[in-house]
């Protein structure tokens, strides 16, 4: 009987849910400036953002490689004054998953923040608040659902990836093998009761993330953002 090892399935799910914090804090406040703001420079932003989703993983992990190796001024600097390497460790992982997820994070934000009446948000000025407590009090609440929705994409994008998380982190057992990596392995290595195993564990993972997905868009056309 093939042993079962879930640590990719684990990985997998501390990689996901640690890009999709990382992407709620980098994604929500470009995804505000995306929406409030017009010009070359937003455009370029945009596209630079919307890349990783039309980019083939492998590209997007070569890139990653070149930008983050140890063989890069990046790399080179933090192996040199902090002794450590982002490449082929957990948080490389979490760096790929983070750089194809968080398009569809600032996609879903962008869209539920441009949809507020820009007078709401006039008429607040007018009444003395402050910007931050604008986008806290006012803004953040009213989009919520569409950043949640965003939020659920990122974490099953995450969770799925593979070219560019192999391309970064590698697949080495017990350390940075996710779940997508050791189904490719146990492929490889004619393993197809472990593969057929995994293939189904990941799939019951998918349906759930998909469901919450589809519950969130209802409520966000019931109710409106």
């Amino acid at each position: 009987m093939t042993e079962l090892n879930l640590f990719p399935l684990f990985l997998s799910l501390k990689v996901a849910g640690a890009s999709t914090i990382l992407a709620m804090f980098i994604g929500i406040p470009i995804a505000y400036y995306l929406s409030r703001s017009n010009g070359k420079l937003v455009d370029i932003i945009d596209t630079l953002f919307t890349l990783p989703i039309v980019l083939p993983p492998t590209v997007l992990g070569y890139y990653l490689l070149i930008l983050l190796g140890r063989q890069s001024a990046i790399g080179k600097f933090l192996e040199g004054y902090f002794d450590f390497t982002i490449v082929f460790t957990p948080f490389g992982a979490v760096i790929a998953a983070l750089i194809v997820s968080i398009p569809f994070l600032i996609k879903s934000a962008r869209t539920a923040f441009a949809s507020i009446n820009p007078n709401i948000i006039q008429a607040a000025r007018v009444l003395g608040r402050s910007e931050i407590d604008i986008f806290f009090t006012i803004l953040f609440p009213m989009a919520w659902r569409g950043i949640v929705s965003g939020l659920t994409l990122a974490f099953a994008r995450a969770l799925g990836d593979f070219g560019a998380t192999l391309m970064v982190a590698g697949s080495i057992p017990n350390k940075t093998m996710t779940m997508p990596i050791a189904i490719y392995d146990a492929l490889l290595a004619g393993n197809r009761d472990l593969a057929n195993m995994l293939v189904l564990i990941m799939t019951m993972v998918s349906i759930l993330v998909i469901y919450v997905i589809n519950r969130l868009e209802k409520k966000i056309v019931k109710g409106g953002i």
